[in-house]
């Protein structure tokens, strides 16, 4: 196990090697303008001076910190309003056709509604990050305990157990798969929709970075920001595939 992790990763470290030596061989012979497209040099440089001394760092903060609660919300709201629909049929009838109206709204059709009701402020980022990031936890959420075994149910009878207790050992014992595929997803799109919402609403963050840095033909803290971004993307994955291994260990072991 642990040297088929080893070789995993070396061959994840290798193919970006590989990306880094073609990104360098195409600035090298300048098939792109450095205006445009810097070289791996120039944005490590700028990543490093963007980090130690610039505003960087805490512009990342900012943007990591939006894109944390706004996930946090989402994922509460998802989880709490899917428990309470895939356990009732007649809820899951009744709330359906507003589900099916609402889900698929682009986060980005939410935007004008979002500024129309709270300013450019960060309580309007946050809400766009939300609204988008919900629906993936929603949607798996009322999968995963509509699709419990039924014979669960009369387990549940025989035991005694009141709404409460089948909810939390059974339904979401079964569910948490689906739940925590839902939370990585919406946690990528947490990131994206922070990133939008500074740009438009100029919050300071990796977003208005980016925006300005474009602006001004600033190439290398512009690739610097996206590198940032891409690891923050990468970390987040990570730990929550961490988590999510950790939690679901049961099912390893009824195989």
């Amino acid at each position: 196990m642990k040297h088929l992790a080893l070789r995993k990763l070396a061959l994840g470290l290798g193919g970006l090697a590989l990306f880094i030596l073609l990104w360098k061989l195409v600035t090298d012979a300048k098939l792109v303008s450095p205006i445009f497209l810097p070289g791996p040099e120039r944005t490590f440089a700028a990543l490093v001076n963007g980090l130690s001394g610039g505003a960087m760092l805490s512009q990342t903060l900012e943007t990591v910190q939006r894109m944390l609660l706004g996930w946090l919300l989402a994922s509460l709201v998802g989880v709490f309003l899917g428990a309470l629909i895939g356990i009732s049929k007649r809820a899951r009838a009744f709330v359906a056709p507003t589900l099916e109206l609402l889900r698929p709204l682009p986060a980005s059709a939410m935007i004008p509604v979002a500024i129309a009701l709270l300013g450019f402020s960060d309580n309007m980022v946050l809400v766009v990050i939300a609204f988008g990031a919900l629906w993936p936890m929603l949607l798996a959420t009322i999968h995963g305990f509509s699709a419990m075994e039924p014979r669960l149910y009369e387990v549940s009878a025989v035991l005694g157990l009141s709404r409460a207790g089948v909810i939390w050992k059974l339904a979401l014992p079964s569910a948490m798969p689906m739940i925590l595929a839902s939370l990585r997803l919406g946690l990528t799109i947490s990131l994206i929709l922070a990133v939008v919402g500074e740009m438009l609403a100029s919050r300071e963050g990796l977003g208005q970075s980016l925006l300005l840095a474009s602006r001004s033909f600033r190439s290398a803290d512009l690739f610097a920001g996206i590198v940032i971004l891409g690891a923050i993307g990468l970390v987040g994955s990570r730990l929550l595939s961490a988590v999510e291994s950790r939690l679901l260990r049961w099912q390893g072991a009824g195989r």
